[in-house]
């Protein structure tokens, strides 16, 4: 089975997670989540790849109000992140402690 998340980039892919694991969060908390485990993100990096992810289907975009978008992850998102995680369970099992 071809898991269509490896057309994405990991930073895409992170995204995802952040976005599944927050409940229908703004872009600025989406950033502030990111920048807690990695460096600065800039708006002109992260807007292009949330974009992206809505133009692909995995995210839906809406209106918070005038100022304000949320995202959230689509059907087709959920999926794409479940495959993955199985397609990484085969490889990396992380259950076992050494």
């Amino acid at each position: 089975m071809s898991d269509p998340l490896f057309e994405l980039t990991s930073f895409q892919r992170d995204l995802l997670y952040v976005i599944a694991g927050a409940k229908r969060p703004s872009g600025q908390e989406i950033k502030t989540e990111l920048q807690s485990s990695m460096d600065e993100i800039t708006h002109g990096r992260l807007y292009p790849n949330l974009d992206t992810l809505v133009e692909r289907e995995y995210v839906d975009k809406g209106e918070s109000d005038r100022r304000t978008n949320f995202y959230e992850l689509t059907g087709k998102g959920r999926a794409g992140l479940h495959d993955r995680r199985r397609w990484e369970n085969r490889y990396v099992d992380l259950s076992t402690e050494e």
